[in-house]
């Protein structure tokens, strides 16, 4: 599909291409690593300009997954499980990952997130909340990564408030 880069024989040219990739976006070393590998069949030399990454602090799993996890959270208001996947996907090692979902999650409220978008999913679906509804509001919720309970409590939350209850009204 898609031809073979030019391959680059300097370190400077193999550093410039890290550097203008990761003015685009920030990479996880994984990431950056096999870009390179890419770029150039020298493997001495792709070690060379990854060393050189680290040590200017460009590439940190560390920092790429803490930054990673809060855009998620906060800007496409996705939960810890779908986080957690797609940091693996990019080769960031679980310990980094598991230290980024442990700071976002005491800066964000699962539970809050979830009925947000519960209500958001409800006004855009007019008419009755039947099963059918239910059941493709909690599928979305679980590919967003949410927790299985916290989304099923919210639900059901959700729901007591929209039905009235039949029995109080009898009496």
């Amino acid at each position: 599909m898609f031809s073979k880069p030019r391959q680059l024989e300097t370190e400077e040219e193999l550093y410039d291409v890290a550097v203008r990739a990761l003015m685009r976006r920030a990479h996880s070393v994984d990431e950056m690593k096999r870009k390179l590998e890419r770029r150039s069949e020298n493997k001495l030399l792709v070690q060379v300009v990854m060393a050189r990454l680290k040590e200017n602090g460009q590439v940190d799993d560390a920092k790429y997954a803490k930054q990673f996890a809060r855009q998620r959270t906060e800007g496409r208001k996705q939960g810890k499980f779908r986080i957690a996947r797609d940091l693996r996907a990019r080769g960031v090692p679980d310990r980094h990952i598991e230290a980024a979902l442990k700071e976002t999650a005491e800066q964000n409220d699962e539970s809050a997130m979830v009925r947000a978008r519960i209500e958001r999913k409800l006004r855009s679906n007019r008419g009755e909340i039947d099963e059918k509804k239910m059941a493709s509001i909690y599928s979305s919720l679980l590919r967003a990564g949410f927790s299985a309970d916290v989304v099923r409590r919210e639900l059901k939350g959700i729901v007591k408030e929209d039905v009235p209850d039949v029995e109080a009204e009898m009496e």
